[in-house]
């Protein structure tokens, strides 16, 4: 049982100069920064990404999120209210005033869970069209923690997919203080992404190359993928002052037949087991609870499933034994995964010696090695 009011939010807290917050990529992916942390003693130490495959044993089996991120942030106008024709009091509103749709997560053919701006005045009906009238959404329903439902229709020539790849916005974090450019739909996506449907990128995995997969491969290491739809459980934060308050949004996942023999394989082994990124950890972890569960005899449970897994200090990790992770933010349930992982203390003065170390911080930053 985990003792959720141990921690509480403030505990969770760290000083980080704005400055280091980065608001573009470097040049090069597998330039940035690694600082490595020995998960038994707190050691740390500053090494470089690109220096990666050369730091590996060579037995350990890494697992990556092959998730894709979309273009989630759609930018329209309203075409009236409840459906009908604006009134000529309320024509110039409705017909010039800017309606952003944030898709959170796919529910339906053509039909996803979003926040919708300005949320209170888009009531159950009303319609909002985006480009020249290519693409339309309804507003068909009201969720929890404000979300709305929208059913999608196409207008023009291609699917709605098709339609949201072309018309969207790449969906950059609220700390990229920038609005998104041509050259974010390449860098905010990791070279292995294949599967569309994420809002957010795994971003412990921008950090890889080609150059470096193919050098970790040839180092006898065991690669694997699955799919988590980062979405906005990963992100939102935490509003009550303890842990034990929050309410997590679900994630879509997948883990394959494949990866979770390979998985099987390597913790019968007792190779490590290697998460690139916290949004892994919660998958496989969460695959592991319905595993044991079900009275499973394997580790991990395959195929699709929903992670609504809330990983705080005190959590009881069946998988995972190594992390790579960006840093994040203070206060965030990112954070309280990584203090569970590696300790709360341990897990703040690395973050300070980071801080002091220059380290650039968040989504387009450098990235941490627990093991």
């Amino acid at each position: 049982m985990l003792d959720w009011g141990a921690v509480r939010l403030e505990q969770l807290d760290y000083d980080l100069p704005a400055a280091q917050i980065a608001q573009r990529p470097l040049p090069r992916r597998d330039s940035s920064r690694m600082l490595i942390m020995d998960r038994a003693t707190g050691k740390l130490t500053d090494r470089m990404f690109a220096e990666l495959p050369s730091m590996l044993r060579g037995d350990e089996l890494i697992v990556l999120n092959n998730a894709r991120v979309i273009p989630a942030r759609l930018f329209g106008r309203r075409l009236g209210v409840f459906s009908d024709t604006p009134s000529r009091a309320t024509r110039q509103e409705h017909l010039s005033a800017t309606v952003e749709v944030f898709l959170a997560r796919q529910v339906g053919p053509d039909v996803w869970e979003a926040l919708v701006r300005p949320g209170r005045k888009m009531k159950t009906g009303e319609r909002v069209v985006f480009g020249e009238g290519e693409l339309e959404a309804e507003i068909i329903g009201r969720g929890e923690l404000g979300l709305r439902t929208v059913q999608f229709t196409s207008r023009g020539p291609g699917r709605v997919s098709a339609q949201i790849e072309r018309l969207g916005h790449v969906p950059l974090p609220p700390y990229i203080d920038r609005e998104d450019e041509s050259a974010d739909r390449e860098r905010y996506q990791t070279v292995f992404a294949s599967r569309p449907g994420a809002i957010a990128a795994p971003t412990a995995g921008l950090h890889f190359t080609p150059e470096i997969l193919s050098a970790i491969r040839a180092r006898g290491v065991e690669v694997c993928e699955l799919t988590l739809d980062v979405g906005l459980g990963t992100f939102q934060p935490i509003h009550s002052e303890t842990l034990e308050g929050h309410v997590m949004h679900a994630e879509s996942y997948e883990v394959s037949e494949q990866t979770a023999q390979q998985i099987q394989k390597a913790y019968s082994a007792l190779r490590p087991i290697v998460a690139v990124g916290t949004t892994v950890v919660r998958a496989l972890e969460d695959a592991a609870v319905r595993a044991m569960e079900a009275t499973s005899d394997t580790l991990v449970r395959s195929g699709r499933a929903e992670a609504r897994l809330f990983i705080v200090p005190g959590f009881s990790f069946r998988v995972v034994n190594a992390l790579l992770t960006n840093f994040h933010l203070p206060k965030s349930t990112l954070l309280a995964l990584v203090c569970a992982f590696a300790g709360r203390e341990r897990v703040l003065t690395a973050y300070r010696h980071a801080v002091e170390a220059g380290y650039r911080f968040y989504s387009y930053g450098d990235c941490m090695l627990i093991r």
